[in-house]
């Protein structure tokens, strides 16, 4: 074979490569076009809320402060997202915010529709006038409602809910267990507690014992209850003794 031959052929292997390679980068690149095609189009798909939409919310839970009205605004701008594209983290969070709401849990469930199961706030008093404490001695705020005026009073710093709350309880029980109940409990800035029962007689409790003191007015009050004039205020302040008030003395001196 001559060299001119040889380099005939060597071309012709060179043009059978490049054409065979050229086709090769043609497919691949159609393939990548047809995948960014579709992807996109899965995207426009996927965020169109006309296409996707949500059609219903199911709300689950024990709720009688939180209306159907409030869940609805409160999701309003929300519902005009698509189903895969509406943030089920921000339903939460928008749940969450509604003023009788403790706590929201949220899931998709296929093909149009969210699933929500709200617990609301457990209130269990009132919080210096014009808030309200839960069952875990957590502040919040929120407009009041039906049947809420029995719920006893407490008061105190801020940060100081939950002392408050459980020495309520415990001051509470023993009072119970005694035939008494009570009704407010507040907690000063300087530390001291103040008490007032439901038939309207003030304790004073001050910093420290104050089971100690309250089971010394418990003790005493058999017989405080059978005097003509009508307790107002029983002053527990001291180490041994205590000191009355009388509702007559006290309106005197006004």
């Amino acid at each position: 074979m001559s060299w001119a031959e040889a380099g005939q052929r060597w071309r012709q292997k060179l043009t059978q490569v490049d054409w065979y390679l050229c086709c090769g980068v043609l497919f691949l690149l159609s393939v990548m076009l047809g995948l960014a095609i579709g992807a996109r189009q899965l995207n426009l798909i996927v965020n169109d809320a006309d296409a996707l939409p949500i059609e219903s919310v199911a709300v689950k839970g024990e709720r009688d402060k939180t209306s159907d009205e409030e869940i609805q605004i409160a999701l309003r701008d929300l519902m005009k997202r698509s189903f895969f594209s509406a943030d089920v983290n921000q339903v939460q969070a928008a749940l969450e915010a509604l003023p009788w709401v403790y706590q929201a849990s949220v899931r998709r469930e296929w093909p149009s529709k969210l699933k929500v199961y709200l617990v609301e706030q457990q209130v269990v008093a009132h919080w210096n006038n014009d808030a309200w404490l839960n069952v875990h001695g957590q502040v919040f705020e929120a407009p009041k409602r039906d049947q809420m005026d029995e719920l006893p009073s407490l008061a105190g710093p801020e940060g100081q809910s939950n002392l408050v709350l459980t020495t309520f309880r415990q001051v509470s029980e023993l009072l119970k267990i005694n035939g008494l109940n009570l009704k407010s409990l507040h907690l000063s800035p300087r530390h001291a507690w103040h008490g007032t029962l439901d038939n309207g007689i003030m304790l004073e409790l001050g910093r420290e014992d104050k089971m100690a003191r309250i089971q010394r007015f418990i003790n005493v009050y058999p017989v405080l209850i059978k005097q003509l004039k009508p307790v107002a205020k029983v002053d527990l302040r001291y180490d041994t003794g205590l000191a009355v008030g009388w509702e007559n003395a006290q309106k005197e001196s006004h």
